[in-house]
């Protein structure tokens, strides 16, 4: 009996891209997109630290380029990736790359550290696991695993008991399906983060709305193309 595995387009072709490696470019690209996303609006400086293949394939493979134009909100497939570097000087980005000998789990790892106009500050760490997709595991020293496959609704709050279910009625009264759900925290009563990833497309309405049902929620993200918080 023959037996067929389900496969995508995606699958076959590989990600729409720009460049020689899904991994180191695409993977590179997308990264640093979401990570924008994570950190929100008006980024003035940004410092790129690159672990394992990332430290040796930056140039060569374009994954500098990739990592600074998903930071100017840019997709793996835009035109104007190769000319990031200049678009990102223009625009009054600055900019730098680290390079760590430290080893991790995964050898295309970059860590990013922003800061905006505001002075707030943003620490994204993912990896580039293959084909173009990728895996964020770290945000603001919290770890988390978070693909970006779906619309996603990231929540930073203090944890406490009745938020996760005030946030779960909250997306139903937007007649929103949670398909998954993942909370990580520094431990009981401390810092937390929820991810949420949903079946339907977010509303921009759908910041204020879970912002408004505790006090203790810090930070509502939405995640997805269609919608930037």
């Amino acid at each position: 009996m023959n037996q067929t595995a389900d496969l995508s387009v995606f699958d076959i072709i590989g990600p729409r891209m720009i460049g020689p490696s899904s991994s180191h470019t695409a993977g590179a690209a997308r990264l640093a997109q979401v990570a924008g996303k994570i950190a929100g609006p008006d980024i003035t400086e940004v410092v790129f630290t690159l672990y394992g293949s990332f430290s040796h394939t930056s140039q060569g493979h374009g994954s500098d380029r990739a990592l600074v134009a998903g930071i100017l909100g840019m997709g793996p497939d835009d035109e104007r990736l190769r000319n990031s570097f200049s678009i990102a000087r223009q625009q009054g980005l600055r900019f730098s790359f680290e390079v760590s000998d430290e080893e991790t789990p995964n050898a295309n790892t970059v860590r990013i550290r922003t800061m905006n106009r505001a002075g707030r500050s943003c620490s994204v760490t993912g990896v580039s696991v293959g084909g173009g997709a990728i895996l964020i595991t770290e945000i603001n020293g919290v770890a988390v695993e978070l693909a970006g496959e779906y619309p996603t609704v990231i929540l930073e709050y203090m944890d406490k008991p009745g938020i996760i279910a005030a946030v779960s009625t909250a997306l139903a009264q937007e007649r929103i399906n949670i398909a998954f759900m993942r909370v990580f925290r520094h431990g009981k009563g401390r810092k937390a983060f929820m991810v949420i990833e949903t079946d339907q497309l977010l509303p921009p309405g759908l910041t204020d709305h879970i912002k408004s049902v505790d006090r203790d929620i810090a930070q509502v993200l939405l995640i997805q193309e269609e919608v930037q918080s």
